[in-house]
């Protein structure tokens, strides 16, 4: 602090002394006068005593003063080589501290691609005396290079130890009150990005704090959805604050703006559910031209968040629809696949989807073709050239199915079960032994999955393909496993399941949670004899399960019910129509030889009463025998 003063004090006496008239009697007085008038105005100055602060006359002196481009600052933007950026040392040309820090900030973009000459370069003369001159000077390199620099060197890959980059550390450190909130945004990517040593993540972590507290310093959209893009991932804290402000700008965000918030949302699967809705308010009411890549993001966006709003969802079909002839084919499976996550079935969309796959069926690639395929078994989509459609699909598939990624060529062969189309080559691919092993005991989440879908296709052979001569999946493989029941109880289960209770009265009239040899689980299942009596269902036989558990055959004009209830995710958006998975399960359930006693969620919320509950599944039994009787 004494050195800074001395410093200054002799700063103020140099400029008194040139002030002064040389002879003049009063001389002493003027030059007493003007040193004192300086000293004063300096200690009264708010920001005198901030680290920094005998640099504000160069910084006003150069805010006032435009500043004119020099021959070296073109050069250094138009070099093309690392040699040209290092021969300006040794020329005529004399660098100051921006622009030896503009040139290492063109070195790192040259060397961007060339990783191998970064070596090289830090073992030249010519860097280290660049690095020196900076070095010396650090404290007059204007903000928004000085937050370019910092990262300009951990691209560089200068050692944490150099003494120059702590220095331009500390420099960020000290500066940090007095940098924009988009340098701040900047400097924090970059220590985030580029170097992961634990000097940086210190300095990430002051950053970070900094940019938590003057987040109401953003005025604009532009800057607003930058930071949101650049680091709001890196701070939970800072993420909620930019979302704050984000609904407080966003009445005037444009459609790119809007896309960029979406796409960010929908990379960190960050649901924010206010925001989402406020979003979708202005695509809805603003009168916004949407481009077809940001009619293809804000798909995918909603799809990935599952964010479903009728009205938005109308306009993307809508809009893409009239645009169908400019989308390439590899547009149409993304769009497709958003879609589907989002369970909004358009019928002229997909259709005109069906139509596009026809009209390239040479070109499309399989990759592309796949996607479509499997949009189309989510939400049970046949399309109207039905025959041509799989015709195409199969001939794609007949030789390259092998050669495809194992849990993918399940995906595949499970969805042309749902929409009915799968051959019987395909089916002996994927239930061969040496085929499924791999996915027995699977542990993960994802071989889980895969391991289930098995299960669909080896019941699907068994039941719905009556010539098919195997293999099929051994008896210790279809038995259902401790986790086929472990699953959060829903509301509508429970009191389901309270209801049926009480209409058996007993419990060896009914089984609940019916695991079957299938893959699916019933609700419930009970026995009725021919006058519609509840019959002990244990003491029966059961083919439907991998383990048996009775010896007796059901009695002439016996049938099983199966109470299936269908919950709000297993329809389609805005319809009563189910989605292929459980369409294919109640297929299946009939085959078996079940006649269903269907309980959707939109029905039994209507019911108040234990009365009113117990009546409705008493009319659906009754119904579901007599269309079994009138057949």
């Amino acid at each position: 602090m004494a050195a800074h003063l001395v410093k200054r004090c002799t700063c103020l006496l140099r400029e008194a002394a040139r002030q002064a008239p040389a002879m003049a009697p009063v001389g002493r007085l003027r030059l007493a006068w003007v040193a004192h008038k300086t000293l004063t105005s300096s200690a009264t100055s708010p920001i005198s005593h901030l680290p920094g602060s005998l640099m504000e006359p160069v910084e006003k002196e150069r805010a006032s003063t435009p500043y004119v481009e020099k021959q070296v600052d073109h050069l250094i933007k138009k070099a093309t080589r690392p040699e040209e950026l290092l021969e300006l040392l040794g020329g005529s040309h004399d660098l100051d501290s921006n622009q030896a820090a503009m040139v290492l900030i063109r070195l790192s973009h040259l060397l961007s691609e060339k990783p191998e000459d970064k070596g090289l370069l830090i073992q030249d003369a010519h860097f280290h005396q660049l690095l020196c001159l900076l070095n010396s000077q650090i404290a007059s390199v204007w903000h928004g290079t000085l937050s370019k620099l910092l990262g300009s060197l951990y691209a560089l890959g200068i050692p944490k130890a150099s003494k120059e980059l702590q220095s331009v550390e500390q420099e960020v450190r000290w500066r940090m009150r007095k940098l924009k909130y988009k340098h701040l945004a900047f400097l924090a990517e970059s220590c985030a990005t580029l170097s992961q040593e634990q000097h940086s993540q210190e300095l990430l972590a002051e950053l970070l704090m900094h940019l938590e507290r003057r987040w109401t310093e953003i005025e604009d959209s532009h800057t607003l959805v930058t930071v949101m893009m650049k680091v709001g991932h890196l701070s939970e804290p800072l993420m909620n604050r930019l979302e704050d402000k984000c609904l407080e700008l966003v009445e005037h965000f444009g459609p790119n703006e809007l896309r960029k918030v979406l796409v960010m949302l929908a990379a960190q699967s960050r649901r924010s559910v206010p925001l989402l809705r406020a979003i979708s308010y202005h695509l809805v009411q603003k009168p916004f031209s949407l481009t077809k890549d940001v009619l293809l993001d804000v798909a995918y966006a909603y799809g990935k968040l599952s964010f479903h709003q009728t009205q938005v969802s109308q306009r993307l079909a809508t809009d893409l629809l009239s645009l169908m002839p400019s989308l390439t084919s590899g547009e149409v499976a993304h769009c497709a696949k958003s879609f589907a996550l989002l369970k909004w079935l358009s019928l002229p969309l997909f259709e005109a989807f069906a139509q596009h796959v026809l009209n390239r069926a040479q070109d499309i690639t399989l990759p592309h073709l796949c996607s479509v395929l499997l949009a189309f078994a989510r939400l049970n989509f046949h399309p109207d050239q039905e025959d041509q459609f799989f015709s195409l699909v199969h001939e794609k598939l007949g030789s390259e199915l092998p050669g495809l990624e194992p849990a993918l060529q399940v995906d595949l062969v499970w969805a042309l079960c749902v929409l009915q189309q799968a051959r019987e080559a395909e089916l002996q691919a994927v239930l061969h032994p040496e085929f499924h092993i791999q996915f027995l005991g699977g542990k993960s989440q994802k071989d889980q999955n895969t391991f289930q879908k098995l299960l669909h296709i080896n019941a699907t052979a068994l039941l719905e393909y009556p010539e098919y001569s195997g293999p099929l999946l051994p008896a210790s493989a279809v038995a259902p496993g401790p986790s086929a029941l472990d699953r959060k109880v829903t509301p509508l289960q429970k009191e389901l399941q309270e209801t049926l209770k009480g209409l058996l009265g007993s419990a060896d009239k009914g089984s609940l949670e019916v695991a079957t040899q299938y893959g699916w689980v019933l609700d419930a299942e009970v026995l009725l004899d021919s006058d519609g009596e509840f019959l002990p269902v244990r003491d029966f036989v059961a083919p439907h399960l991998a383990q048996p558990t009775g010896s007796q055959s059901p009695p002439p004009g016996s049938k099983r019910l199966a109470f299936l209830r269908w919950e709000f995710p297993n329809f389609n958006s805005r319809s009563k129509d189910l989605l292929g998975r459980f369409v294919l399960a109640r297929r299946h359930i009939v085959a078996a030889g079940f006649l269903i006693v269907d309980v959707p969620f939109y029905e039994w919320l209507e019911l108040k009463s234990e009365w009113q509950k117990g009546a409705y599944l008493k009319d659906k039994m009754r119904k579901a025998v007599a269309e079994e009787l009138a057949k």
